[in-house]
């Protein structure tokens, strides 16, 4: 199975960025565990702090599966939502920190509701998580 693990804006800087929030490890490192983890799955990453960016990589269709975590573009960007809409695989939403236990803002995902399923709060852990449960 080929997965598409496709991060937004500011995620390029897991490791460092508010290391309290999202933890110490960079999303390289952890793909590296990932990859060992499922040896059978083709996992491809694409991180990007432009939403057109991601918007062209998702409509590359050349995935079986998706693991997106949009980042701020969750909570605004219907351009984003509309794309998933279009995308007939199985797509998990995926969000290190709880959301719910975050600011107001950051509680509503526009995009969720175009994904089979959402993972928050589990850490970098949501990722594993979520490929776990593609079928």
């Amino acid at each position: 199975m080929k997965v598409l693990i496709i991060n937004g804006p500011n995620l390029n800087l897991l490791g460092t960025r508010e290391p309290e929030i999202y933890g110490t490890i960079s999303m390289e490192d952890y793909l590296e565990r990932l990859k060992t983890e499922f040896p059978s799955h083709e996992l491809n990453y694409y991180q990007s702090n432009i939403e057109g960016e991601m918007i062209n990589r998702l409509q590359e269709d050349d995935f079986d599966a998706l693991v997106i975590n949009p980042g701020a573009y969750t909570h605004y960007s219907y351009a984003i939502s509309d794309c998933l809409k279009n995308i007939r695989k199985p797509k998990i939403e995926v969000h290190i920190s709880n959301i719910y236990k975050r600011e107001e803002f950051r509680q509503k995902s526009v995009t969720a509701a175009n994904t089979d399923a959402v993972l928050s709060g589990f850490g970098m852990d949501g990722y594993r998580l979520a490929i776990l449960s593609l079928k």
